[in-house]
């Protein structure tokens, strides 16, 4: 079993003065390293509209190097803006993946549109930096991965990384609707798609791992981290219906492969789980593990899936 020591709440959006656009919710969190500072990207929302509705930011913020709890910047605008009328990203661009690509930094993300039947459909987009990730331009209008007839709707959750000289995005795909109390839920699986450019994908087109709670689990962000000669994957999952609460919300899952196409799931030896009060003593999804000057930590979402913002775990000893 590994164990994640709990170092706190990191960044609060309810803190930040000055960005109508920055006002709640500070989701997954995507890191680049600098020689000084840790930059993290992350999702977030201005107030909800008269009718109740928000759309979807995304921005980042700096953090020291030598001390992560230390603000150094936050970005004065979003990275991205959103889609015109009718395109995929009319209303968000949330979550987002950041990646180097040689001098340019590449960012996938989900573009959201509002729909009539059910609340929202979600496909995947992609955008690049030239000015070392302070602002991106999108590749097009339209998204990169998009429905099809395996995967019709809801692919969301984009998470890149590239091994041995080629692309890979895992994602979720929508396998359902669900209607509760006049309310549509998706549920939603974990896929991976590999790429030779990063922007002509091929699918795997199965999923890859195993429900858990029951049939309709849902599953979210997968987080591949390669160490010791092995794929580790931390990710999301909860119960498909009545799941905003701590009983049945979201946790984090573990399971690994040697070959990124078979993967075990172990969620036991994840090691980390809610606390027993405060931030994330509801909720804890959207892992982000990233190694830095020897050591590996991980970034993560609390209760209402980070509204109230990110924290930071750290690994005591590795990952084996």
């Amino acid at each position: 079993m590994f164990h994640w020591k709990k170092r706190g709440l990191l960044f609060k959006p309810q803190e930040i003065q000055g960005k109508r656009w920055l006002r709640e919710f500070a989701q997954a969190p995507s890191v680049l390293i600098f020689d000084d500072l840790v930059r993290v990207y992350f999702s977030c929302r201005p107030l909800p509209d008269q009718n109740g509705q928000y759309v979807s930011y995304s921005g980042y913020v700096d953090l020291n190097r030598s001390n992560l709890f230390e603000i150094v910047k936050i970005s004065k605008e979003p990275i991205l803006q959103l889609g015109e009328l009718g395109e995929f990203d009319e209303f968000g661009t949330y979550p987002v993946s950041v990646i180097r690509d040689g001098k340019d930094i590449l960012a996938y993300y989900g573009g959201w549109t509002r729909c009539e039947s059910v609340p929202f459909n979600v496909a995947i987009g992609c955008a690049r930096s030239c000015d070392d990730g302070e602002t991106f331009e999108k590749l097009g209008h339209g998204p990169v991965l998009s429905y099809t007839p395996d995967e019709p709707f809801v692919l969301s959750g984009p998470k890149i990384r590239r091994y041995d000289n080629r692309w890979y995005l895992w994602y979720i795909a929508g396998r359902k609707w669900l209607m509760t109390d006049g309310r549509a839920e998706p549920v939603y699986k974990i896929r991976m798609a590999s790429s030779n450019d990063g922007v002509k994908w091929t699918r795997m087109g199965k999923d890859l791992i195993e429900s858990k709670l029951e049939e309709d689990e849902a599953q979210a962000s997968p987080d591949v981290f390669f160490c010791n000669g092995k794929y580790h994957m931390f990710f999301s999952y909860r119960y498909s219906l009545n799941y905003r609460n701590k009983k049945r919300g979201y946790r984090i899952g573990y399971a690994f492969s040697e070959d990124l196409k078979a993967w075990a799931r172990d969620d036991a030896r994840a090691g980390i789980d809610v606390s027993e009060s405060g931030w994330d003593s509801e909720m804890v999804s959207y892992p982000h593990v990233f190694t830095l000057d020897g050591k590996i930590f991980m970034f993560y979402l609390g209760n209402q899936v980070g509204r109230y913002g990110f924290g930071l775990a750290e690994l005591v000893g590795g990952l084996s």
